[in-house]
């Protein structure tokens, strides 16, 4: 995806070898014509799979699930990550450790929104060490949906999460897969293998 690798590129900040900061269009300030972008490539990605239902979870993954979900015609579910006090019975759950904040949350997801007819594309920010992902599969298994696929706007590629998943025989499709970031500057896969 062109767009968003020239606005990665433009925009995003390295703060170390492994954490780049994109808040101003995706994580904090949400540029909404480049989200349209990212959720019409998903469907354009995932349109054959019949997919039944989105899977997020809160806050980053909710904009391109949603607009890949308006596109697909599709509901979008995100998985909380805080109590609430409306969410409390009838939930699937899951343990999920963030690698950028390092805290372990309890996400949850009610069991009316998902269950064993849904085919259920899973769709995140960033992809780093595939827990967030993992939760996310957890959930759809516990429904006993089965998954489409996951789409990630951002892998870390220098990172085992992308690896783990694809061992494990699930579909990623990942916008922009980032090599390595290395001395302030962002190298995404392709500018590696050129």
């Amino acid at each position: 995806m062109k767009l968003l690798k020239e606005k990665i590129k433009q925009d995003g900040v390295v703060l170390s070898d492994s954490i780049l900061k994109v808040d101003s269009f995706l994580n904090h300030q949400i540029d909404p014509v480049l989200m349209k972008e990212i959720g019409d490539e998903f469907v354009k990605r995932f349109q054959n799979e019949k997919i039944t239902k989105i899977l997020t979870i809160e806050s980053s993954g909710i904009s391109p699930a949603v607009m890949a979900g308006l596109n697909l015609g599709v509901n979008v579910i995100f998985a909380r990550k805080r109590k609430s006090l409306t969410l409390v019975d009838e939930l699937y759950t899951a343990s999920v450790h963030s690698f950028t904040k390092n805290v372990t949350n309890e996400i949850a997801v009610s069991k009316r929104f998902i269950n064993e007819n849904d085919h259920v594309l899973v769709i995140d920010d960033f992809l780093a060490n595939g827990q967030a992902a993992l939760g996310l599969l957890d959930i759809v298994e516990q429904a006993g949906a089965s998954v489409a696929g996951i789409g990630i706007v951002i892998e870390k590629a220098f990172q085992d999460g992308g690896k783990l998943l694809r061992n494990k025989g699930i579909r990623v499709e990942s916008l922009a897969e980032i090599e390595k970031l290395d001395n302030g500057q962002v190298i995404f896969k392709e500018e590696v293998m050129a």
